[in-house]
């Protein structure tokens, strides 16, 4: 049993954050090991669902996807459109599927999820459209307060995220922080807070007690 002061934090920190998640009506778990958070997922994602994700990196190196293909369930997956066009169709399907995955830019200890999107799609799905949402996180995203959450989905993710695209021309690619720009390539266009799920449970969060994504 790994009982080095890291693991011991998390795993005090981690189940304190889904009681908060749960009084704010989210459904939410804690696991210290990813294998037993992909189980989860897995078993919360019936067969006959159709499965669509925002871009995350959490489960994108999950591999949740491929798991769920080999599985048979169908997939939208805008990264197989033959052209712009046909992908932002495909996003739009997505916004009606079954079940969205997605990651979290970050979560305050109180039970809030903050968000930012270049095209308001992750962000679109999370509020309304697809029968339920299950966001994948690393205890790397929570932060102390909502305000804390802000920035760092503000000042650290965005910034780290806008580092996977060579060709966006904005001041954090050049600088690697927060110019709080209006560049024709931001991807600080829609900031959402969600601080309370409504229908109570669509939104599900699985909290990993491991650092995933950025």
């Amino acid at each position: 049993m790994d009982t080095s002061p890291i693991t011991l934090r998390n795993s005090k920190l981690g189940p304190r954050v889904v009681r908060a998640l749960e009084n704010r009506r989210f459904e939410a778990w804690y696991f210290d090991e990813t294998a037993a958070a992909v189980e989860k997922a897995l078993a919360l994602i019936p067969r006959e669902h159709v499965v669509s994700w925002g871009g995350s990196l959490t489960v994108d190196g999950l591999e949740l996807q491929k798991l769920l293909e080999e599985r048979g369930n169908r997939l939208i997956d805008r990264d197989k459109a033959a052209s712009r066009e046909e992908r932002i169709e495909l996003m739009r399907q997505a916004l009606l599927c079954d079940t969205f995955l997605c990651g979290a830019n970050a979560i305050s200890e109180d039970g809030q999820l903050v968000n930012i999107d270049g095209n308001g799609n992750r962000a679109a799905a999370m509020i309304f459209g697809p029968r339920q949402v299950i966001v994948m996180a690393g205890i790397n995203k929570v932060v102390k307060t909502a305000a804390d959450a802000m920035a760092r989905a503000r000042t650290i993710a965005s910034p780290l995220n806008v580092q996977r695209f060579a060709a966006l021309k904005t001041p954090c690619n050049e600088t690697g922080s927060c110019a709080d720009c209006l560049s024709a390539d931001s991807i600080c266009n829609y900031i959402v807070t969600t601080r309370r799920c409504n229908p109570p449970g669509r939104i599900k969060v699985i909290l990993v007690g491991r650092t995933l994504g950025l």
